[in-house]
């Protein structure tokens, strides 16, 4: 029986920590999670060519604060901030609340390479824009192994190049150990729309091993103080290993292109 876990819901509280930190009553905790959902949700609609990766939303004492990580930080904040200041508006009354109750913060992804629903996002656009998806994965995979990461997997399923069925294929370069619970993996979904369907592309970044919290603590207040990461990186599982063979596609099923 293949059974599925989310690579990120299955390591929270261990390398991760949750997108939505609130306490709330039984009354009151249906309506904070689909009001969050919305408000993702209108965030990505608006700022969908500012390349965010995340939002975090905290509540706390009748107040939100919702922390946007994108690449593109100048695209979100406008000419003199005038943007920002809209959205606040506007995610103000999404919310029912006051603008002076709701603060944005924007923080700065240094490396989009290695933030893994960034990599997707850039291979489902360049797939939408009929770029072959072979050339759009084996690029990805190359840059964000040269970006630092241990290990990267693409995968991409649907009719590839609008075959009449449809297939997976994928790309591994590195070590992706999905069992390893101590391993920050992070882990992005995107879709392409194209005139023959949809195709989802999934994304797998193993970036090493955590084994002290208090790293993964200051790495993520540095993330999202928009600040360049600590100097010491997260423990590498092993000594430096030998060269990776080179990616190679493993298709699923028999069909071919």
């Amino acid at each position: 029986m293949g059974q599925k876990v989310n690579p990120l819901g299955i390591r929270l509280g261990i390398v991760r920590d949750w997108t939505s930190r609130w306490y709330a009553s039984k009354k009151q905790f249906p309506t904070h999670v689909h009001t969050d959902f919305r408000v993702r949700e209108f965030l990505k609609e608006k700022l969908a060519e500012a390349s965010v990766s995340r939002i975090l939303i905290e509540r706390a004492a009748k107040k939100v604060n919702i922390t946007i990580q994108t690449a593109r930080p100048g695209i979100v904040i406008g000419k003199k901030g005038e943007d920002i200041e809209k959205l606040r508006q506007e995610t103000a009354a999404l919310l029912g609340m006051s603008v002076n109750d709701v603060r944005l913060n924007i923080a700065e992804i240094r490396k989009p390479e290695l933030d893994s629903q960034l990599v997707a996002d850039s291979i489902a656009q360049q797939i939408e824009k009929r770029v072959m998806f072979r050339r759009a994965m084996k690029r990805a995979v190359m840059s964000t192994m040269r970006s630092g990461a241990l290990g990267v997997k693409v995968r991409v399923s649907g009719r590839l190049n609008g075959s009449e069925i449809a297939r997976t294929e994928w790309y591994r370069e590195g070590r992706i150990p999905l069992h390893t619970f101590r391993a920050d993996i992070d882990y992005g979904l995107s879709e392409a729309n194209t005139t023959y369907g949809v195709i989802g592309v999934k994304v797998w970044i193993f970036k090493g091993e955590v084994f002290d919290k208090r790293e993964l603590a200051q790495q993520q207040a540095a993330e999202a103080e928009g600040a360049a990461p600590p100097a010491a990186p997260l423990a590498a599982a092993a000594p430096a290993a030998p060269a990776a063979p080179a990616a190679s596609a493993a298709p699923e099923t028999p069909a071919q292109a």
